[in-house]
């Protein structure tokens, strides 16, 4: 199992470039990990993220619970095609997460929010997400 913050971006991302209504929006280069504003838009770009240890759940067992952001970047294209994206981002993420090595027992999307970027010819959304993931050690 790779570290549980990679391994929920890996997992997110294979789930964005399989789901057509994303595709449609935003080609697969721009699906990314990263902290900054995008160079390609538009564009999914997944925070680093934050991992609590949950410790042992038996034995062999461990589990931690994952947050992460996921900001959503338009260019010359308004706010409002930052909420559909967003839209699109979130009804992908609808479903069980398969996670490499280990196993996703709980993801949602917990939170959206739209903050008006400096330059009005982008358009930011965020969505914040959590996941348990529980690996065999």
């Amino acid at each position: 199992m790779i570290e549980p913050t990679l391994a929920l971006q890996t997992a997110i991302r294979t789930a964005l470039i399989a789901d057509p209504a994303v595709s449609a929006l935003v080609p697969a280069s721009h699906i990314r990990a990263g902290g900054s504003r995008p160079d390609k838009t538009p564009c999914i770009i997944m925070s680093d993220g934050n991992t609590a240890l949950h410790g042992q759940d038996y034995t062999a067992q461990r589990a931690a619970w994952v947050y992460m952001d996921l900001h959503i970047w338009t260019l010359d294209a308004g706010e409002d095609a930052a909420k559909e994206l967003a839209f699109a981002v979130t009804t992908a993420l609808d479903k069980t997460m398969t996670i490499e090595g280990g196993y996703c027992d709980h993801f949602r999307v917990t939170a959206s929010r739209f903050p008006r970027d400096p330059d009005p010819a982008y358009g930011h959304g965020v969505l914040s997400v959590e996941a348990l993931i529980r690996w065999i050690v």
